[in-house]
Protein backbone atom coordinates (compact mmCIF):
# COMPACT_ATOMS: atom_id res chain seq x y z
CA UNK A 1 0.00 0.00 0.00
CA UNK A 2 2.02 2.84 -0.84
CA UNK A 3 -1.12 5.80 0.32
CA UNK A 4 -0.32 7.04 4.04
CA UNK A 5 -3.78 5.64 4.89
CA UNK A 6 -3.52 2.66 3.35
CA UNK A 7 0.43 2.19 4.99
CA UNK A 8 -1.63 3.52 8.42
CA UNK A 9 -4.58 0.52 8.25
CA UNK A 10 -2.35 -2.02 7.14
CA UNK A 11 0.72 -1.25 10.54
CA UNK A 12 -2.65 -0.65 13.05
CA UNK A 13 -4.76 -3.63 12.14
CA UNK A 14 -2.11 -6.26 10.76
CA UNK A 15 0.74 -5.40 13.77
CA UNK A 16 3.80 -6.51 13.66
CA UNK A 17 5.48 -8.75 10.41
CA UNK A 18 3.13 -6.76 7.84
CA UNK A 19 6.38 -6.48 5.45
CA UNK A 20 6.65 -10.80 5.33
CA UNK A 21 2.56 -10.09 3.82
CA UNK A 22 2.36 -12.64 0.92
CA UNK A 23 -0.36 -13.29 -1.89
CA UNK A 24 -2.63 -16.28 -1.03
CA UNK A 25 -5.54 -17.29 -1.00
CA UNK A 26 -7.93 -15.28 1.06
CA UNK A 27 -11.02 -16.13 3.02
CA UNK A 28 -13.98 -14.45 1.73
CA UNK A 29 -16.84 -15.23 3.68
CA UNK A 30 -18.73 -12.71 5.14
CA UNK A 31 -18.95 -12.29 9.15
CA UNK A 32 -21.81 -14.48 11.47
CA UNK A 33 -24.70 -12.37 13.00
CA UNK A 34 -24.46 -12.00 16.73
CA UNK A 35 -25.79 -14.47 18.94
CA UNK A 36 -27.42 -11.58 20.81
CA UNK A 37 -29.26 -8.26 19.28
CA UNK A 38 -30.49 -5.37 20.52
CA UNK A 39 -34.11 -3.51 19.35
CA UNK A 40 -33.26 -0.42 17.01
CA UNK A 41 -36.01 2.00 15.24
CA UNK A 42 -36.68 1.33 11.28
CA UNK A 43 -34.10 4.73 10.83
CA UNK A 44 -31.23 2.94 12.82
CA UNK A 45 -32.21 -0.41 10.58
CA UNK A 46 -31.66 1.16 7.68
CA UNK A 47 -28.55 2.72 8.64
CA UNK A 48 -27.72 -1.22 9.63
CA UNK A 49 -28.78 -2.13 6.34
CA UNK A 50 -26.81 0.63 4.01
CA UNK A 51 -23.52 -0.46 6.29
CA UNK A 52 -24.11 -4.01 5.83
CA UNK A 53 -23.98 -3.30 2.10
CA UNK A 54 -20.45 -1.44 2.23
CA UNK A 55 -19.17 -4.24 4.10
CA UNK A 56 -20.51 -6.56 0.94
CA UNK A 57 -18.96 -4.29 -1.36
CA UNK A 58 -15.47 -5.11 -0.22
CA UNK A 59 -16.38 -8.22 -0.12
CA UNK A 60 -17.46 -8.10 -3.95
CA UNK A 61 -14.12 -6.23 -4.82
CA UNK A 62 -16.53 -3.70 -5.79
CA UNK A 63 -14.37 -0.45 -6.11
CA UNK A 64 -17.64 1.68 -7.56
CA UNK A 65 -19.92 0.55 -4.62
CA UNK A 66 -17.34 0.94 -1.76
CA UNK A 67 -16.71 4.88 -3.24
CA UNK A 68 -20.65 5.27 -3.74
CA UNK A 69 -21.25 4.63 0.46
CA UNK A 70 -18.64 7.63 1.19
CA UNK A 71 -19.57 11.21 1.52
CA UNK A 72 -17.30 13.79 -0.47
CA UNK A 73 -16.26 14.95 2.31
CA UNK A 74 -15.25 11.93 4.29
CA UNK A 75 -11.98 11.44 6.67
CA UNK A 76 -11.16 7.53 7.29
CA UNK A 77 -8.29 7.02 9.74
CA UNK A 78 -10.45 9.50 11.64
CA UNK A 79 -9.04 11.24 14.61
CA UNK A 80 -5.39 10.35 13.94
CA UNK A 81 -2.54 12.13 11.88
CA UNK A 82 -2.72 9.61 9.34
CA UNK A 83 -6.10 10.44 8.37
CA UNK A 84 -7.43 10.73 4.45
CA UNK A 85 -9.82 13.02 3.33
CA UNK A 86 -12.27 12.88 0.83
CA UNK A 87 -13.79 10.00 -1.61
CA UNK A 88 -11.33 10.12 -4.16
CA UNK A 89 -8.37 9.96 -1.52
CA UNK A 90 -9.86 7.15 0.20
CA UNK A 91 -11.45 5.02 -2.62
CA UNK A 92 -7.29 5.05 -3.77
CA UNK A 93 -6.14 4.23 -0.31
CA UNK A 94 -8.20 1.42 0.25
CA UNK A 95 -7.82 0.26 -3.38
CA UNK A 96 -5.67 -3.12 -2.30
CA UNK A 97 -8.04 -3.64 0.67
CA UNK A 98 -10.75 -3.53 -1.78
CA UNK A 99 -9.03 -5.80 -3.99
CA UNK A 100 -8.47 -8.40 -1.62
CA UNK A 101 -5.55 -10.08 -2.89
CA UNK A 102 -3.18 -9.85 -0.12
CA UNK A 103 -5.24 -8.87 2.91
CA UNK A 104 -8.95 -9.45 3.62
CA UNK A 105 -10.61 -7.09 5.72
CA UNK A 106 -14.33 -8.19 6.49
CA UNK A 107 -16.76 -6.47 9.20
CA UNK A 108 -20.71 -6.34 9.67
CA UNK A 109 -23.03 -3.66 11.32
CA UNK A 110 -22.91 -4.10 14.82
CA UNK A 111 -24.72 -1.57 17.00
CA UNK A 112 -26.45 1.54 15.01
CA UNK A 113 -28.02 4.46 17.15
CA UNK A 114 -29.09 7.53 16.01
CA UNK A 115 -29.39 10.19 18.74
CA UNK A 116 -31.27 13.86 18.98
CA UNK A 117 -30.10 14.35 15.30
CA UNK A 118 -32.28 12.31 13.09
CA UNK A 119 -29.67 12.47 10.03
CA UNK A 120 -26.68 11.27 11.93
CA UNK A 121 -26.00 7.53 13.39
CA UNK A 122 -23.12 5.81 14.62
CA UNK A 123 -22.00 2.27 13.70
CA UNK A 124 -19.73 -0.16 15.32
CA UNK A 125 -18.83 -3.30 15.11
CA UNK A 126 -16.88 -6.24 14.34
CA UNK A 127 -13.80 -7.21 11.85
CA UNK A 128 -11.66 -9.78 10.95
CA UNK A 129 -8.28 -8.84 9.17
CA UNK A 130 -6.56 -12.15 7.63
CA UNK A 131 -3.49 -11.76 5.72
CA UNK A 132 -0.81 -14.44 4.79
CA UNK A 133 2.43 -14.05 6.83
CA UNK A 134 5.13 -17.12 5.88
CA UNK A 135 2.63 -18.75 3.53
CA UNK A 136 0.15 -19.17 6.56
CA UNK A 137 -3.29 -16.87 7.36
CA UNK A 138 -2.86 -14.60 10.35
CA UNK A 139 -6.17 -13.26 12.18
CA UNK A 140 -6.90 -9.89 14.25
CA UNK A 141 -10.42 -9.17 15.18
CA UNK A 142 -11.48 -5.49 16.61
CA UNK A 143 -13.99 -3.44 16.33
CA UNK A 144 -14.51 -0.04 14.06
CA UNK A 145 -16.72 2.81 14.38
CA UNK A 146 -18.10 4.55 11.53
CA UNK A 147 -20.27 7.88 11.66
CA UNK A 148 -22.78 8.46 9.02
CA UNK A 149 -24.76 11.36 7.70
CA UNK A 150 -28.07 11.53 5.79
CA UNK A 151 -27.21 13.35 2.42
CA UNK A 152 -29.67 15.84 2.04
CA UNK A 153 -29.60 15.77 -1.59
CA UNK A 154 -30.66 12.51 -2.17
CA UNK A 155 -31.23 11.13 1.63
CA UNK A 156 -28.55 8.60 1.03
CA UNK A 157 -26.99 7.90 3.98
CA UNK A 158 -23.43 7.91 3.27
CA UNK A 159 -19.57 7.19 5.94
CA UNK A 160 -18.90 10.56 6.87
CA UNK A 161 -16.30 9.44 9.41
CA UNK A 162 -15.12 5.97 9.93
CA UNK A 163 -11.66 4.43 11.65
CA UNK A 164 -10.66 1.51 14.21
CA UNK A 165 -12.95 1.40 17.72
CA UNK A 166 -10.12 -0.40 19.17
CA UNK A 167 -6.46 -2.14 18.74
CA UNK A 168 -6.78 -5.15 17.19
CA UNK A 169 -6.23 -8.44 19.00
CA UNK A 170 -4.36 -11.71 17.33
CA UNK A 171 -6.67 -14.03 17.55
CA UNK A 172 -5.68 -17.89 16.28
CA UNK A 173 -7.55 -19.27 13.70
CA UNK A 174 -10.60 -18.06 11.52
CA UNK A 175 -13.06 -19.93 13.50
CA UNK A 176 -12.00 -18.38 16.67
CA UNK A 177 -12.35 -15.28 15.17
CA UNK A 178 -15.83 -16.18 13.70
CA UNK A 179 -16.44 -17.00 17.61
CA UNK A 180 -15.46 -13.86 18.95
CA UNK A 181 -17.38 -11.97 16.25
CA UNK A 182 -20.83 -14.06 17.69
CA UNK A 183 -19.91 -12.78 20.82
CA UNK A 184 -20.69 -9.30 19.72
CA UNK A 185 -24.00 -7.72 20.02
CA UNK A 186 -26.04 -6.27 17.11
CA UNK A 187 -28.89 -4.30 15.97
CA UNK A 188 -31.63 -6.47 15.53
CA UNK A 189 -31.86 -5.98 11.75
CA UNK A 190 -31.22 -8.86 10.36
CA UNK A 191 -33.69 -10.00 8.22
Amino acid sequence: MTTKLGAALFVALCGAGAADAQVAAIDAKPLPPATRRVPASADECAVWRRELAFARSVESHDARAFASHLHAGTVFNAGTADADRGRDDVAKSWAEIVEGKTIALRWRPGIVQIGGEPGIAVSRGPYILQRMQAGAPVYRVGMYQTIWVRDGRDGVWRVLFDGSATTGQAIDDRAAAERWVEEQVMSDCAS
